[in-house]
């Protein structure tokens, strides 16, 4: 190992950055739908030894010295987002004559952004940069704070955040709960950096022994949470139909589409139950799965009305419009709708956080003069809602609505944590087909069921459609590309341990703790040359 270490350390040119590159693109593998999470003490062993020989000209002055590091983080990052990103591009294949120029955009200008976080979280580390155990714990403080910032920056995207590899599974999803995904992610960076304390064996048998006790705690905390823990009682068990109809993308995006689209949704609604199952008393529908206004087709409410029986609920994802007045145009809304057996409007929910240049267009005046616009086609895009609210259904369960990716931000869903029996997640991740993309989006909607303790329904056009209880397990679900229904039932037992604001805290206490033994093992470092 002290043979390979050295030569990754003195490598330079462009071999140092292939190996950067990919170090960072095998780090992928941990992530659905591979889950090989030993890929990262690969990527991160490696990416220790680059940063040892990430030497600069020692005249060049302290932020000169720091160069070396950013572009071996940028790189590694580079080669990361890549591989766990390609996929964005399928969406602008879907109408190819109109969006194919921004392929490279998407496949690698996306990436290149993307990988300035993993670039800052190599300079943070650099800065305290030491031999042992401090470069390690370093490294995870740099990487956890990099994430925490990637979460909010410019929107945020916290999309594949390293954390994710090391919860492959609910036995090793349960510390989320405690710490968050960042906390997480600054633990198992430690953890996967590790072996490369093997290339120099400074501080090796502290640094082994902290990383397999932090290890055995996050496999030990899930024993006891999926075994042990018991969770409240809840109230009446409510049963939950999931609509899973499959439709390509082209066909959603067809006008001409739209009265079968409709139909086949009440089609399968209709699915009877198995015999001996009771019958459900809420149809989930998927994202946009409505194809019209509803509130300006009163036919496809009674419609709806028809298909409903007495007592029964219908949630369904619509486009919403609102009118501004004469002279000015309407504002659209991703949205979802509550419809009760009548066929009446009796509950609403407005995406807030809307997916940039997939549903608005940032600097819309600058860029659309450009020609560059959104992938959904309407006039302006969608508008953002001010606020989120919990939707209380007649049954008197409480959903904590989020609609495709704002199920990836925690705390967005931390605020579900007051008042909420269960997060509702409608997607559509047809736009994406049969790439790692839906599965990546389905891995973290559960960890957020996990992360706040509550129940997840998820009602997915293409799938991933499932029901997953607190713990991450999936009680029923059907893959990406089947049709067809789901009945599951919510007990609303929860398992709220903690809540966003004192995971934040215990982010924060671990940042704080290895920032501390980065700081000291580098003053003792200095001090041991002087």
């Amino acid at each position: 190992m002290e043979r390979l270490a050295g030569k990754v350390m003195l490598l330079w040119g462009a071999k140092r950055a292939l190996l950067a590159v990919a170090a960072g693109a095998v780090g992928v593998l941990a992530l659905p739908p591979f889950g090989f999470f030993a890929a990262l003490f690969i990527s991160f062993t490696v990416l220790v030894w680059l940063l040892d020989g990430a030497a600069s000209n020692p005249d060049s002055g302290w932020l000169g010295r720091l160069i070396p590091a950013f572009a071996t983080g940028w790189l590694f990052g580079f080669g990361y987002f890549v591989a766990g990103l390609w996929w964005i591009g399928h969406a602008l294949m879907i109408e190819a004559g109109e969006f194919a120029w921004a392929l490279p955009l998407a496949i690698l200008g996306l990436p290149a952004v993307l990988a300035i976080y993993y670039g800052l979280a190599a300079v943070l580390a650099r800065l305290v940069w030491s031999d042992g155990m401090g470069r390690i714990a370093a490294l995870a403080a740099g990487f956890g704070i990099a994430e925490w910032l990637r979460s909010f920056i410019a929107t945020g995207f916290p999309w594949n955040a390293i954390g994710y590899g090391a919860m492959p599974f609910p036995l090793m999803m349960q510390s989320v709960n405690v710490v968050g995904l960042f906390g997480v992610t600054t633990l198992a960076v430690f953890v996967f950096a590790s072996p490369a304390l093997f290339g120099t064996r400074r501080g090796l048998v502290p640094g082994l022994t902290l990383a397999l006790v932090l290890f055995a705690a996050h496999v030990g905390y899930g024993t006891y949470r999926l075994t042990v823990a018991t969770p409240v009682p809840g109230e009446k068990p409510i049963t939950i139909r999931l609509v899973q109809p499959s439709i390509d993308q082209a066909a959603k995006l067809d006008d001409r589409e739209r009265n079968a689209i409709f139909e086949e949704h009440l089609k399968l609604s209709r699915t009877p139950v198995k015999e001996g199952a009771a019958r459900p008393d809420i149809v989930v529908w998927p994202e946009t799965s409505v194809p019209f206004i509803l509130t300006q087709n009163q036919d496809a409410l009674a419609r709806i009305a028809e298909v409903l029986d007495d007592g029964q609920i219908l949630i369904a994802g619509a486009v919403r419009i609102e009118e501004m007045g004469a002279g000015r145009p309407p504002r659209y809304y991703n949205s979802v709708y509550v419809i009760d057996d009548k066929g009446q409007i009796i509950g609403a929910s407005d995406k807030v956080h809307l997916v940039p240049f997939g549903e608005y267009v940032p600097f819309e005046d600058i860029l659309r003069r450009w020609g560059i616009d959104n992938l959904v086609n309407l006039p302006g895009g969608f508008s953002p809602a001010a606020n989120r609210s919990v939707l209380t259904l007649p049954q008197g369960l409480k959903l904590w609505p989020l609609i495709c990716y704002e199920v990836i931000f925690p705390a967005l869903t931390g605020q579900a944590s007051s008042g909420a029996d269960a997060i509702l997640n409608l997607t559509n991740d047809a736009w994406f087909g049969q790439t790692p993309g839906p599965y990546q989006h389905f891995h973290q909607a559960r960890v957020r069921a996990v992360e706040s303790g509550l129940p997840l329904i998820r009602g997915a056009n293409s799938g991933i459609s499932a029901v997953v209880d607190s713990s991450g397990r999936v009680i029923v679900g059907l893959g990406f590309g089947a049709d067809g229904v789901l009945d599951a039932t919510i007990d609303r037992r929860t398992e709220r341990f903690w809540d966003e604001r004192s995971r934040s805290q215990n982010f924060w206490l671990i940042i704080a703790v290895i920032s501390i033994a980065a700081v000291i093992s580098r003053m003792g470092f200095i001090l041991g040359k002087n």
